[in-house]
């Protein structure tokens, strides 16, 4: 018998490859003579690069950045194994995680290290960039990752302007730099927000990110100044803003489209893709998934629904295991699941949860296959 982990992390506690280590524990224990293949995937987010750096058989490479409050540290780009493609995981160096409570600021943050990294990893030589932007903390439009391109933003006095939240709606003037490399730029992010509006960059994602309902307004209408003047300066179609996925990060989607090129693809999709998950399907029995909460975001094009969409093709069934279970079942049925379970058999304080992630993991593994042997004998 075949079988295929296939992961996403689980947020504060175990990586995509770390919830593998404690599957394949698990499965053996529970099928001794299974064929298991790990394949740790991810949709964007954490664990983006150490997934598709492990994937392609690549390297790490350190670069000193600055992280969203303009700080130093060092942060890693990857290239992949032939030297082609270069992966960058934007919550490295301009994610949340980066930050105390405390120091959440939507209007001060800025993707200014996520240029650093681009700009980095572009000066490689490599004809592809690759960024997974989830995580973020970040509501900048892109515009601090455009001035480490070279992009310079002035102010209606021709004052250069500092590349945060705060900014944008004092952007009048959009100077591009004196040159840009040519290289594929490709954004994996499951995130489909426009991005201004209802749905949009900041009034989805700002109080998040530490945002009052004052800064949510002037961080939207921010973003539309931004809009406008990418469109003015014939940088991009006066649609541009309205693309699936523009307000993903804080609106660097948009950024990265307007001021590199990017296209974006469905993260989840994209990983698979990257990963070979199609060819490592080949004569697979079962398929066991997780991530840290199962819930309706997961039902709407994230990893585990992608997975679920490419097992049915091959009438191959999807076990998934996860920290949190918020869906309903029939959703998850709905979604193409054959089995859901929490890894938690009991109340437990988070973090006990947290620290005991992997053994829970390894339990819930062997009950799973155990129960799936059970079935097909």
């Amino acid at each position: 018998m075949k079988i295929i982990l296939a992961p996403d992390k689980f947020r504060g506690s175990l990586t995509a490859s770390q919830a593998c280590e404690a599957m394949v524990a698990g499965v053996r224990e529970a099928c001794p003579e299974a064929i298991i293949q790990s394949l740790p995937l991810s949709d964007g987010g954490e664990g983006f690069l150490e997934t598709l750096v492990q994937a392609t058989q690549g390297t790490f490479h350190d670069v000193q950045a600055h992280d969203p409050l303009m700080r130093n540290l060092s942060a890693s780009y990857g290239i992949s194994g032939d030297r082609q493609t270069a992966f960058i995981e934007m919550a490295t160096v301009s994610g949340l995680a980066l930050l105390n409570p405390n120091e959440y600021q939507a209007t001060q943050t800025s993707t200014y290290g996520t240029g650093e990294l681009l700009k980095a990893a572009i000066q490689t030589g490599v004809s592809k960039v690759i960024l997974g932007i989830g995580g973020s903390a970040t509501t900048d439009g892109g515009m601090g990752m455009a001035q480490a391109l070279g992009w310079q933003f002035f102010d209606e006095k021709d004052q250069l302007l500092e590349p945060t939240g705060a900014s944008l709606i004092l952007i009048h003037r959009i100077e591009p730099p004196s040159f840009l490399p040519e290289v594929e730029l490709l954004i994996a992010s499951d995130v489909t927000a426009p991005l201004f509006g209802v749905t949009g960059a900041a009034q989805v994602y700002g109080p998040q990110k530490g945002a009052s309902p004052e800064e949510v307004a002037l961080l939207d209408k921010g973003l539309q100044n931004l809009a406008q003047k990418v469109a003015k300066k014939g940088l991009g179609i006066s649609s541009l803003a309205e693309v699936p996925g523009a307000g993903a990060a804080g609106g660097l989607g948009f950024g990265l489209m307007a001021f590199a090129g990017a296209k974006i693809r469905p993260g989840a999709a994209l990983v698979m893709e990257l990963t070979g998950f199609q060819e490592v399907l080949s004569n697979a029995d079962l398929i066991l998934t997780g991530e840290g909460k199962l819930d309706e975001q997961s039902l709407q094009g994230k990893l585990i629904g992608r997975i679920c969409e490419t097992a049915q093709q091959r009438n191959i069934p999807v076990l998934a295991l996860c920290g949190t279970l918020a869906a309903q079942p029939s959703q998850l049925k709905a979604l193409g699941l054959s089995y859901a379970a929490s890894i938690l058999r009991s109340p437990v304080p988070l973090e006990e949860a947290l620290q005991t992630a992997a053994e829970r993991l390894r339990e819930a593994s062997f009950w799973a296959v155990h129960l799936y042997c059970i079935g097909k004998n």
